[in-house]
């Protein structure tokens, strides 16, 4: 299994609230990159929410391959938006992408 920082971007559609923001960070803290050395000295941001409501959520997970890790990326961000309150059409998801990899060898 190698730890991947992956990070899935989207829109929220309708804006989101500080409470809306703190439950989905509060739902994704235990994947929060920080616990990662790449998350550590890349100082990344579990969520960050740009002008115009789009935002990235950098989350680690463990997987066989990229791919898988991407899906599982995604499957997380997409119930912690969904458990918020957030429906898909609230809250779109882009595709995800590998931010690093912290593999032992």
């Amino acid at each position: 299994m190698t730890t991947y920082v992956i990070t899935v971007p989207g829109t929220f559609v309708h804006g989101v609230t500080d409470a809306s923001r703190a439950d989905m960070e509060r739902r994704l803290r235990p994947q929060d990159p920080k616990n990662t050395e790449l998350g550590e000295s890349e100082e990344l941001n579990l969520l960050t929410v740009g002008e115009g409501s789009t935002f990235s959520v950098r989350i680690e997970v463990e997987a066989d391959s990229q791919a898988g890790a991407e899906a599982e990326a995604v499957r997380l961000v997409s119930s912690a938006l969904r458990d918020s309150g957030f429906t898909q059409d609230d809250a779109p998801l882009g595709p995800a992408a590998v931010t690093g990899i912290d593999r032992e060898f």
